[in-house]
């Protein structure tokens, strides 16, 4: 068995992977905001949306186990965001 199973639950090793793509995606949105070649941009963008997309898999993975409780917004709070940017 490898050590590092044996160091961290798997709630840890989930919202360490969470941790990580954060960082990450911010890393790349930076370097993409930055960017002033089109196709590097084009490249970047890419591994963004990637990166982003395995970010979304862990949420939802951390989710699932109940690990990471999320209160719905209410329906009066979201109208007022709506209102205050013009959302139909």
């Amino acid at each position: 068995m490898n050590s590092i199973n044996t160091m961290f639950s798997d709630k840890e090793k989930l919202q360490d992977a969470l941790a990580s793509q954060k960082f990450i995606t911010g890393n790349y949105n930076t370097f993409t905001n930055e960017c002033v070649t089109p196709e590097v941009r084009g490249v970047f963008m890419s591994i963004l949306k990637d990166e982003h997309d395995i970010q979304n898999e862990v949420f939802t993975e951390i989710q699932k186990r109940g690990w990471y409780q999320v209160q719905p917004a209410e329906q009066q709070k979201i109208q007022q965001v709506k209102t205050k940017f013009g959302v139909q």
